[in-house]
């Protein structure tokens, strides 16, 4: 407890009000480049992101929402094994897809 309070000492005698107000007016400085440059800073973000993972094709896009579909559906089969009516429902839905 008393080495902290020793550097609690040491820190007050070294504060300097000039260095405070440096760092305030750094800070400052910072945030509103931030804020001016969020939109370049944004575009920059999405493009790395393309970069790293690219956007699927139309085709792609609708092949894997078929896909997700389709395993929904036998999912729900699967699910309905107890009611044959809705099994057979959900098997005339599916041979519309």
């Amino acid at each position: 407890m008393s080495t902290f309070i020793s550097y609690l000492q040491a820190a007050a005698l070294d504060f300097s009000w000039l260095g405070a107000v440096q760092l305030v007016f750094g800070l400052a400085l910072a945030a509103a480049l931030l804020v001016l440059f969020k939109p370049l800073l944004r575009g920059i973000g999405r493009a790395l992101l393309l970069v790293v993972k690219p956007k699927l094709s139309k085709e792609e896009q609708l092949q894997r929402r078929q896909m997700r579909d389709a395993m929904m559906l036998s999912r729900m089969l699967n699910a309905m094994d107890g009611s044959p009516s809705h099994a057979a429902e959900l098997r005339a839905l599916a041979s519309r897809a």
